[in-house]
């Protein structure tokens, strides 16, 4: 598809607007969710859509729904006008910007529930996450009505979550997943990086050794989920920096159940803490 470059990009902050602009844009219309301070993973995401669409729009909202901590909500990086400094120099049509009264106005009172998927890893250290995922994202879609919705396997647990909730609701949008960019240490990118230490982000390619150490093994026909399991916690528990280990986990991609036998599709995720930040990642056996 022929890419194209906007004259001016817009930056729209009521859903009204956002709607009326997207049933006006020259279909296929791509979407990138992102809660901002943008970095080269996002971008990555906004050129494939680009690449895939004839209109780009993004949406920069902290959906304070999905933190059950006030505290990380408080101090979650932002950077709006850097955000859209790099996005009108990638080709973005239409950016979202809205306010949390916009999204959950007074006597908003409706949510959605993705079931036992939401329960697991991430579910279970952080109650609610989910649900206030899957409520954004379906608010997003309904709002901006996307043929193609872009997101980041780094997030693998939500990947799952977004694309049942796609299907199971017939909203009619592809989901598309796009690879985790790194930093050259293995480090996946993230907006929370640069809240670690110096020394913490030193250590932080642990998270990505670990995996790496699991993929190791299964791409030598190890299949027993625990082996693999306990092989990344050891080098995860072996470095000084991580404070806690919320979980490793090597999963099946579709149910996201541990594996004890690893047949298929499987997904080996880690969520680590390194002083008051916390570093999820994962890496796909397929």
């Amino acid at each position: 598809m022929a890419q194209t470059v906007p004259d001016k990009m817009r930056v729209i902050r009521t859903n009204k607007e956002m709607s009326q602009a997207c049933r006006e844009a020259v279909k296929p219309v791509g979407l990138v969710p992102t809660m901002g301070a943008l970095h080269a993973g996002h971008l990555n995401l906004v050129d494939q859509a680009r690449a895939d669409n004839l209109t780009v729009a993004v949406s920069i909202f902290v959906n304070p729904t999905q933190f059950g901590d006030l505290k990380d909500l408080e101090k979650y990086p932002r950077d709006l006008e850097g955000d859209l400094e790099m996005l009108r120099d990638h080709g973005v049509d239409l950016v979202y910007v809205p306010t949390v009264d916009e999204v959950y106005p007074e006597g908003f009172d409706t949510w959605v529930d993705v079931g036992p998927l939401a329960e697991k890893l991430e579910g279970l250290h952080r109650p609610g996450h989910f649900r206030g995922v899957a409520t954004v994202v379906s608010k997003l879609f309904n709002v901006m009505q996307p043929d193609r919705a872009y997101f980041g396997q780094k997030d693998g647990q939500q990947v799952v979550v977004i694309q049942k909730l796609a299907r199971d609701l017939d909203m009619g949008v592809e989901v598309v997943v796009m690879p985790t960019i790194r930093e050259p240490d293995g480090l996946a990118m993230s907006s929370r990086n640069v809240q670690l230490s110096a020394d913490q982000r030193q250590a932080a390619s642990v998270v990505h050794q670990a995996l790496r150490r699991a993929y190791q093994l299964w791409t030598g026909c190890e299949r027993n989920g625990d082996v693999l399991r306990e092989a990344a916690s050891q080098i995860l528990q072996a470095e000084p920096m991580v404070d806690s280990i919320d979980y490793v986990s090597v999963a099946g991609m579709s149910t996201l159940d541990e594996s004890g036998h690893v047949d298929g599709r499987a997904m080996v995720s880690v969520a680590v803490h390194m002083g008051a930040v916390r570093l999820i990642d994962n890496i796909v056996l397929e």
